[in-house]
């Protein structure tokens, strides 16, 4: 992992993203992430990988508290058919990641270009989105716009989708 993670930070300087990384108490769910965060600023994220009937792979970045329709999502962006999780197999085969680390920054690790990011509109606004940097024990924040940067120069060009419930719940 030090040597992916040695990656990632050589990719966020090129790109002239600082790497300001802050120490995050592991945790197996949103829920205990919030409980040991403490006052950390920006918005925190979930990620979940899902894949489709096809086989294909979605990242979905979501504010930590949005609910994500997994009944409704295909027809937002694309899928074919439902979207069930991915396997914690194929996280690791595509992303190098384990559970409770998957992060859009991962998208480095996938060379065959595998995986569609969707990125919810809400989280466009924030000054600040945490993320791990590949790791479930650190937090990275970047803007907006830096995320869209270094998936860009991972060759992905997110979907910006809004992913509340049709009737504005959620």
């Amino acid at each position: 992992m030090d040597e992916a993670k040695e990656r990632l930070f050589g990719r966020l300087r090129e790109l002239g993203i600082p790497v300001r990384v802050v120490p995050y108490p592991a945790h197996e769910t949103v829920e205990e992430g919030k409980a040991r965060r403490g006052s950390m600023s920006g918005r925190f994220t979930k990620n979940l990988l899902l894949r489709d009937r096809k086989g294909r792979l979605f990242l979905v970045v979501a504010h930590e508290d949005q609910f994500v329709d997994l009944k409704t999502l295909h027809r937002r962006v694309g899928a074919s058919g439902q979207l069930g999780f991915a396997s914690p197999q194929r996280m690791q085969e595509v992303l190098g990641l384990e559970p409770g680390s998957l992060t859009p920054l991962g998208l480095l690790a996938d060379a065959a270009r595998e995986v569609t990011v969707v990125v919810d509109a809400n989280l466009m606004d924030a000054d600040q989105l945490n993320f791990h940097p590949l790791v479930n024990t650190e937090s990275l924040g970047l803007s907006p716009r830096q995320l869209l940067e270094f998936l860009a120069s991972c060759g992905s060009v997110p979907a910006i989708a809004q992913l509340g419930r049709p009737d504005g719940e959620g």
